[in-house]
């Protein structure tokens, strides 16, 4: 079994409020829910206006495929919001 998890920076350049940042996040994880079925939340910059830190995690039995799987997601992520600015992404995977 292998569980990875991924980090992805975002920046919001066009965002003046928390309020547009959660409707545009909520909006993004439910497309990235509904389109792999995957854990997906904000783990950091809650606090921040203009950046967001997503965090999304999936379990496998193949850690290959767990890490196509979120490069994959990552791609749907940069492909999807064109009005964020994708930063960086991290993935790390675990074997158990």
């Amino acid at each position: 079994m292998a569980l990875a998890y991924c980090t992805v920076q975002l920046r919001l350049p066009e965002n003046g409020s928390l309020k547009g940042k959660r409707q545009l996040l909520r909006s993004l994880t439910q497309k990235v829910r509904g389109q792999f079925n995957v854990s997906i939340a904000e783990i950091e910059d809650q606090d921040s206006w203009q950046l967001a830190t997503l965090g999304v995690s999936y379990v496998s039995t193949s850690g290959a495929h767990c890490h196509e799987m979120l490069e994959r997601i990552v791609d749907f992520v940069q492909d999807n919001r064109l009005d964020a600015e994708f930063l960086d992404y991290t993935i790390e995977i675990v074997y158990p």
